[in-house]
Formats: C-alpha cells, structure tokens, sequence
C-alpha cells in the first residue's frame, strides 16, 4: 500500500507530466536553438498639430503646422529589447560603423528624439552620447552600441515631420551569433505574453502539482534546500577591478538560494589573497574559512595552502584625459612614460602638458598586471599625495597611487595630462578620458576571445580559497554559481571571458 500513497501518485503525476513537458520544450529547442536577439516594435505612431481628430470632433491641440519644417508632426515611441536566452554586450554587435543599429522612418524627418523609461537607468543611459553614435541626420536615427542583458529594454521617443501616421519603420542592424527581428505591436503599457497559452497550461498543470506534493512533504516536515544551494555567510574580497561582476552575482545567488548571506569586500587583489591566508592560519584545524580571494593574476609565491580556482580573462587599458588627444603608443613608449623619461606629451606628439602618473596602490592586481604585461618592470617611486603637487621636488614627474579603480578614472578625467590603467568595461563607461592602443592593438575582448589580437594588457581573474573548501559549503557552491553557472552571464556582460567557454578555456589554459 505504501506504493500508493498520496505522495507517490502525486510524484508519479509530476514526473509523468515533467517528461511530457521536458519532451515539448526539446521539440522547441530544437527548432528554436538558443540566440542572441534584439527585438524592436512601434508602441505609438500619432499625429500632434492642429486639426487633430480626437474622439468625433476636430479639436485644435498645437501649432506644429505653423513652426518652420513641423507640418505633419507625428510622435512615435519606439520599444527595443533583448528579447533572447543570452545577454548582449557592445562587441556583439557586428555594424561597421560606430553605432550598433539604424532606424528608418520612410517619408519622414526626424527632428528630436529622447531617452525614456529604460529598464536599468545607471547601466543603459551613459551610452546614448554623441562619442557612441547616438544622433540622426534625414529620415534617419542610429542607435549605440547599447549592452543588454536578458530583458533589458530602453524606449525611444521620436519627434518627426513631413509624412504620414503609419508610414513604414525599419531598424536594422547584425548581432553576432543572433538577430534583429520586430516584435508585436504593443500598446505602451502592454507587455507581450512570456508563454504560450500550452507552456502557461502546462505551468499551471505542474505548479498545482508541486504545490500538492510540497504540501504533503511539508506536513511530514522533511523539507530540504534546493538543489545546489547553500546556506551561511560568505566573504568576498580581494580585486576591485572583478568587483562589479562578484557584487551582481552575489544579489543573485542570494536571490536563487535563501539562506545565504555574501558580503562584497574588495582591498586590492594581493591584501585580498593576503586576507585569506591570515583567515586560515587563525581556523587552524577547523578547515577552510569562509573567505573567496579574486586576484588580478596569480597569488605571491610561498602561499602554497591557498587553492586556485580559474574564473575569468579580464582586459585592463591605459587610459589619458581627454586634452591628451593622442589614441596610440608604443609599448617602448609607455615604459619610458613610467620611467620618468618623458617630462611632456609634446615629446610624444601631444599637447604642450606636463605628465602625470595616476597609478593603484601596491595591492593592486591592476597594476600588477600592467608591471609584468607591460612595463617588464615596476613604476618609479610615489611623489604626489594629491595627483598635482609634488611632493619630491627631484622626482621627473608628478606620480599618485590611489586605492581603487573609480578612484583612478576620476582623477584622470579630472587632471590635464593624466594617465592611469583600469580594467577596460568600467574604462569604457567613464567620461572626460578615451582609451589608448599600445602597438596599434586595440583593447578589445571579442578580438582577444576569437584569437585575432596580440593585445597584451590581459590576465586571469582567480579565485582563491584556503584549501579545498567542502563540496557542501557555500564558498564551494558559490565558486561553481559564478564560474559555470548563472554568474557566466554576468561576467561576458561586464566585459569579461568566462573560463568555462570553449574560448574562455583556452585563453585560461595558455595565458
């Protein structure tokens, strides 16, 4: 009789209908394969101007038809969307111009258009500038290079002329592995259903028999965590530069698995690995502390009870303020830059400023990378406090350290003729700097992924525990969250390579 039991059957029933539904969604996958789409779709195409038929009467609602070029005004709101399975970054897409995609109004002229309701404003608005090819010229409007990540979206409220409500609306543009396609029209507030009405029946079919089972099995108080989860307190420090990526997956694992609690400290990659040591030594016998170390690079040597564990290449960049208008240099030249030999950039070809060095403190795993990658040696010696005075009158140039990567890029884009490093996504969001090429190689992690850079400012994102933590503890299960898990995505969206991709694997196996 126990065979019978109500838990059973109800067991039964669920795994019956699971394989139904696993059986349906592979049938699915397989004609539709995951990819990388941007949908686009028009959720308000009207007329505005006078004479404007609203309900059963002509009403008058503006001038538009008496201003210079209006007649014919017409507002549009544009919604574009990742709308696929995986997240898209500015390398994806493949345009050859600057920006990432085009929209056509036929027969109409654009003369104004806004930025509005985006899904994450901190994440997608720094991209609409001019510098990223956000504008429009005729009937036409470009759009940047924008990052988004599984459901993001950002809307787009465009002012036209000269044409007719209803009038065609092409965007076009190529992302790589993926596509452009429209979507179906939407009112402003309507959203497109997630599901078909079968995946939604066979949701609901599968949810009343979950609850069912989780109600018996909750009555017998034998409940058990998910699967793969962990609960307790975790710490992770280390790298400032990973922190962006470790601070998303953190919310996020917290959010999948209860119980669990992270805490994002970053120091600097080597008083991160440090930390740890100094973690473990106080545990003595009681086993490996709950402590995750992420290092720009390997560890110092004579830390040998510390175990690697390879998540990411991550891409570093020189960076200058903007009134150093050069774009290139050579490795040569960088090195006598950091030697001190080079007063000026007019030596270099640049304007008539006096070179300051903004550099990360000794703990840094930043400019660890860029001393052994680039320079082959270490910078000359700290004489600023502030960045502009100096402090040692004989030292050739102005040199800083500072405690962070934020801190860096500020002060360059604050200081006439400054030069600092960064990791390369957060680089490429800051404003009043621009990158430089070293040997005309341009820091790029698609070109450095695909094989077809030699760009050399690069290195190994590790994750360093105390020993072998163990396979039920939360630092172990949140190592395998970040590096094959649900955390890949955030590193390729913070402009990382994951280590478990085909190419990831490579690149962390070679380097």
């Amino acid at each position: 009789m126990e065979l019978l039991s109500a838990e059973n059957v109800v067991a039964m029933g669920t795994a019956l209908l699971g394989i139904a539904a696993s059986g349906v969604m592979v049938w699915y996958e397989r004609r539709v394969p995951r990819r990388k789409r941007i949908g686009y779709r028009v959720q308000m195409d009207n007329p505005i101007g006078d004479d404007v038929r609203m309900g059963r009467a002509n009403v008058r609602v503006g001038v538009f038809d008496e201003a210079p070029g209006m007649s014919d005004a017409t507002l549009v709101l544009l919604r574009v969307e990742n709308d696929g399975s995986q997240g898209i970054d500015r390398d994806d897409y493949t345009s050859p111009e600057v920006h990432g995609l085009t929209v056509v109004f036929t027969g109409r002229t654009v003369r104004g258009v806004s930025v509005t309701q985006p899904s994450d404003t901190d994440h997608l608005m720094d991209h609409f500038t001019p510098s990223r090819g956000f504008g429009y010229d005729g009937n036409t409007l470009r759009i940047p290079r924008v990052p988004l990540n599984r459901g993001d979206h950002f809307k787009l409220l465009v002012m036209l002329s000269g044409g007719d409500v209803g009038n065609e609306i092409r965007l076009s543009g190529g992302i790589r592995d993926g596509e452009v396609h429209p979507n179906r029209s939407a009112t402003p507030d309507e959203k497109p259903p997630l599901f078909s009405r079968a995946a939604r029946l066979i949701t609901i079919m599968l949810t009343a028999s979950v609850l069912t089972l989780a109600t018996i099995v909750v009555t017998r108080d034998d409940t058990r965590p998910p699967i793969g989860c962990a609960t307790g307190t975790l710490t992770l420090t280390g790298s400032t530069a990973f922190a962006p990526v470790l601070e998303e997956v953190a919310k996020k694992y917290e959010g999948d698995c209860g119980g669990a609690a992270i805490e994002v400290d970053p120091h600097g990659s080597t008083a991160g690995v440090r930390e740890l040591a100094a973690a473990g030594a106080n545990q003595g016998a009681k086993g490996s502390p709950p402590v995750v170390a992420l290092s720009d690079g390997p560890k110092p040597s004579g830390l040998s009870e510390l175990r690697e564990n390879r998540v990411a290449v991550s891409v570093f960049a020189l960076v200058v303020n903007d009134d150093v208008r050069l774009t290139n240099l050579s490795t040569q030249d960088v090195r006598r830059l950091y030697r001190g030999e080079i007063r000026n950039w007019r030596e270099l070809g640049g304007p008539d400023l006096p070179v300051r060095l903004v550099s990360r403190d000794a703990n840094s795993g930043t400019r660890q990378v860029f001393q052994r990658r680039v320079l082959g040696r270490g910078e000359i010696a700290n004489s600023s406090v502030d960045c502009v005075h100096k402090d040692d009158a004989t030292a050739p140039v102005t040199r800083c350290e500072l405690d962070s990567t934020d801190q860096v890029l500020t002060t360059v884009a604050r200081l006439p003729g400054a030069i600092g490093y960064s990791e390369l996504n957060a680089a490429t969001r800051a404003k009043g700097l621009h990158l430089l090429r070293l040997d005309d190689h341009t820091p790029s992690v698609d070109a450095i992924e695909h094989g077809t850079s030699a760009y050399p400012y690069r290195e190994i994102e590790y994750a360093y525990t105390y020993g072998q933590p163990p396979a039920d503890s939360l630092a172990s299960s949140f190592l395998t969250y970040l590096a094959r898990g649900n955390g890949q995505d955030v590193i390729r969206t913070h402009g990382h390579i994951p280590c478990s991709t085909p190419e990831g694997l490579e690149l962390c196996a070679a380097d």
